[in-house]
């Protein structure tokens, strides 16, 4: 059974938008996504969806009766689903596994059923079954008539990249030659706001600091004084194939996994030591010199930005990488959550989405308050980083 898995396809939905040119000219732009809404009580950055996404969910939900009463996660599932196959080629005829998580789930809908049930004593019939995990692959599945397994899983933020890391696992197994995989996350409410506020991680507009105006989520700056996470919403999946395709967008190098012991229920040790095994696992049959980037995970906490670096210092410092000036130099650095948000169970794919386009067009996107990177090399192998609440980072390893 090969052991090459190429990645055919890959789409999204997100506040950068539905297709490859309009996201790719967006990620080229030093604007953010993030405006402001009435959530919690007051005032919240947030990055929704944009005007054409929302169009196209909005047909979607009237296509069909029964697509009426989904919850915004399996309908940017679908939306973003229905367009990877396409590119790739596939039809209902294949048969291709589903694996589709999402960190919180339905949680608006849950939120309105709860609601109402408070106000009346009574719940919708269909409360139950349209707020399962399970739904999002369940209904991809119905709406692309895939005959193949179907999985959803929750894994906190690195759900979509153990989604990939599950799809890998089958194709590899020889159980199947192709498997969707990605995550979804609709997490712009009212309580799951109230949440990430409790946790003191969300970013606030504060007139002190002229740095948060222009841009709110410092994510890979190392040297913020307060936590910036803004949430943003949308849904990334790819399409992947046993062996060496000649329409592949890119190859899956290495994967590597870890969880780590918590000191604490939210945060990774002081150097990430989840984030180091599962670097080390993805690139333990590649020459560390060539890797050309990492998008990070990078959330926009003090904490969570700070002990990934030093993660990637410890792995790729220890590797004496030579540098132009003669000492040791580290892969060029990068992460989208200064632009769209943290969309938690979804980030991880679309990091992979940032990552392809860089290799596809060769230019690197930095974070526009960083220190500046320039490409010294065309860019042919890129790592992609993702963790969660409970310390469990995966590592991806692509290349053209």
């Amino acid at each position: 059974m090969s052991k090459i898995i190429s990645i055919t396809s890959i789409a999204s939905i997100s506040p950068l938008g539905n297709d490859s040119k309009a996201i790719w000219e967006n990620y080229k732009s030093t604007n953010h996504c993030f405006t402001s809404h009435f959530l919690d009580h007051k005032n919240t950055l947030v990055a929704q969806l944009d005007t054409a996404s929302n169009e196209i969910i909005r047909q979607l939900k009237q296509s069909d009766i029964k697509y009426k009463f989904l919850d915004k996660t399996v309908l940017y599932a679908i939306a973003a689903s229905r367009k990877a196959i396409e590119n790739a080629g596939w039809t209902s005829n294949d048969v291709f596994g589903i694996n589709i998580g999402s960190s919180r789930g339905a949680t608006d809908l849950f939120e309105k059923h709860f609601q109402e049930y408070l106000e009346t004593g009574k719940a919708q019939t269909l409360a139950s079954p349209t707020t399962t995990l399970g739904n999002i692959s369940s209904w991809v599945a119905h709406d692309l008539q895939s005959s193949g397994p179907e999985i959803s899983h929750s894994i906190t933020c690195s759900t979509a990249l153990h989604a990939l890391l599950n799809g890998v696992a089958w194709l590899r197994a020889g159980m199947t030659d192709k498997f969707l995989v990605g995550g979804s996350e609709a997490p712009l409410t009212d309580f799951t706001i109230a949440q990430m506020r409790a946790l003191k991680i969300y970013s606030n507009i504060d007139e002190r600091q002229p740095e948060l105006a222009e841009w709110p989520n410092r994510a890979f700056d190392l040297e913020k004084k307060q936590n910036t996470m803004i949430l943003g919403e949308g849904a990334a999946v790819c399409c992947l194939e046993i062996g060496k395709k000649e329409n592949a967008l890119a190859f899956i190098d290495g994967i590597g996994y870890a969880t780590e012991i918590l000191e604490h229920n939210i945060s990774i040790s002081a150097e990430a030591t989840c984030f180091q095994k599962s670097m080390k696992m993805a690139l333990q049959n590649t020459d560390l010199s060539e890797v050309d980037a990492i998008v990070m995970h990078a959330p926009g906490t003090k904490a969570g930005d700070l002990t990934e670096y030093k993660a990637i210092q410890k792995v790729f410092t220890s590797s004496v990488r030579p540098s132009v000036s003669g000492g040791t130099d580290l892969p060029m650095l990068t992460t989208n959550k200064w632009k769209i948000g943290h969309t938690f169970g979804a980030s991880g794919m679309l990091s992979i989405e940032l990552a392809i386009l860089m290799m596809q067009h060769q230019e690197f996107i930095g974070v526009p308050f960083a220190e500046v990177q320039k490409s010294r090399k065309q860019i042919r192998k890129v790592l992609v980083n993702s963790v969660g609440f409970g310390g469990n980072a995966v590592s991806v390893l692509l290349s053209l």
